[in-house]
């Protein structure tokens, strides 16, 4: 039975239809204490992590959460020997728990790295440093933010 110029035109409808339709991928609007442990977990695997050696500096009180500067540092030589292979920096309430992840060697000279980063809401900053003896530091700093990043106002 050949196709009729009705029935044509409501499948070429219904397939313009849908192809407006948008794809919608679910995720929370903001990470929750469990998203933060197991990015970290997915880090260190089931090592485990001490403290101290790691120096987090960040403001404990921001007004603006869109551009929080943040320095870490760890006490290091920085030898062929003994040296930082990565940093890696967490927070608790983003859409996205990993903030950065920096890769030094020892000619990086100095295990420091210095960024600025959004923060949606008042919360959690973990540092973690990965020594070449695979043993791995952390700091952690609660950071107080009095206007939100990372957040769209819906019209």
């Amino acid at each position: 039975m050949p196709t009729t110029r009705r029935q044509f035109l409501s499948l070429a409808g219904g397939v313009t239809a849908a192809g407006t339709i948008p794809i919608v991928t679910l995720r929370p609007l903001e990470a929750t204490p469990a998203m933060l442990n197991t990015a970290i977990r997915n880090v260190v695997g089931e090592a485990q992590i001490r403290t101290g050696r790691v120096k987090l500096d960040i403001p404990p009180l921001v007004e603006n959460g869109n551009t929080v500067p943040m320095t870490v540092s760890v006490a290091s030589p920085m030898t062929a020997t003994d040296y930082v292979k990565s940093i890696h920096v967490f927070n608790e309430k983003n859409p996205q728990p990993n903030i950065g992840n920096f890769h030094l060697s020892p000619s990086s000279g100095r295990a420091q790295v210095s960024t600025r980063i959004r923060l949606a809401d008042t919360q959690k900053v973990v540092a973690i440093a990965r020594l070449s003896d695979d043993t791995f530091w952390q700091a952690m700093a609660d950071v107080v933010v009095t206007l939100a990043a990372c957040t769209e106002e819906m019209n």
